[in-house]
């Protein structure tokens, strides 16, 4: 078996470690936010704003699905029944900022990967340090799908599921811009997290933290998890709900399935 490090470094090494790592990460962020400021419009008329529009991808991927399973215009969305509007002095300032770091966090994402495995190799093993490439490019892959998953499926179907939601047709939406844009914040980030999973899976059990059985024993609350947030995120439909459910559980079998692995070659080494 390959020998770990065996430099050993105190505590306080550790957390100068970590605070550069952070001050290094935070400058990359703000950099990436400076590159996102100079296609602001496009990014708050095209991208931000996008979903609240009928013509919007989905929207019109979803109607032109609904015909061809015979459903006719059932998820069909020709209007957005509300309006985004600031209440806020300083609103639309916050939130321009806000979205500027998001963005630069999200592009910065690979250079933080490289910057956590450089924290964390040191406790590894030489032949797992050779890994690094292969890490920061599947961990960056998994993350940019949970994002794209998340803006393309979840925002709009949280949009249309909460602009058609009405307690009394005398009840008029009007929604604020900070709940419109903490929606997407929450909705882009949670998503790219969650389909990092199977990483975090990889390293609970390489910890012995995680077992394969341990995650096929509470599968079915897994399962009940994921249709519970579909049900949430989505229309009252099968086919929204469906789409939302299928690619979070194939993330979660994928982490079992990857458990598996790593629980056989930690066995036999």
């Amino acid at each position: 078996m390959a020998k770990k490090n065996v430099n050993e470094m105190s505590f306080l090494d550790h957390l100068e470690d970590l605070r550069w790592l952070l001050v290094r990460s935070t400058i990359a962020v703000i950099i990436m936010a400076m590159v996102t400021y100079t296609i602001s419009d496009y990014l708050f008329d095209t991208i931000i704003f996008g979903p609240t529009r009928p013509t919007f991808f989905t929207y019109v991927y979803f109607c032109e699905l609904s015909h061809s399973l015979g459903f006719a215009d059932s998820i069909c969305i020709t209007e957005m029944p509300f309006i985004i509007q600031n209440t806020q002095m300083e609103g639309q300032v916050n939130v321009f900022i806000w979205i500027c770091i998001l963005f630069g966090f999200i592009l910065s994402f690979p250079y933080i990967l490289w910057e956590v495995w450089k924290f964390i190799s040191p406790a590894l093993y030489k032949n797992e340090k050779k890994n690094a490439k292969v890490f920061i490019f599947f961990s960056s892959l998994l993350f940019f799908l949970g994002v794209i998953f998340g803006y393309f499926v979840v925002i709009p179907m949280s949009v249309n599921f909460v602009a058609t939601f009405t307690v009394s047709p005398t009840v008029l939406n009007q929604f604020t811009l900070d709940s419109y844009i903490g929606m997407v914040k929450t909705s882009v980030i949670a998503s790219g997290l969650f389909f990092e999973l199977p990483i975090i899976i990889y390293f609970l059990t390489k910890l012995g933290l995680v077992t394969p059985n341990f995650l096929r024993t509470y599968r079915k609350y897994a399962i009940v998890l994921v249709l519970i947030i579909a049900a949430i995120v989505t229309p009252p439909d099968v086919v929204s709900q469906t789409i939302v459910a299928i690619p979070m559980l194939i993330i979660y079998e994928a982490s079992i399935f990857l458990s598996v692995l790593v629980a056989k070659k930690e066995k036999n080494n």
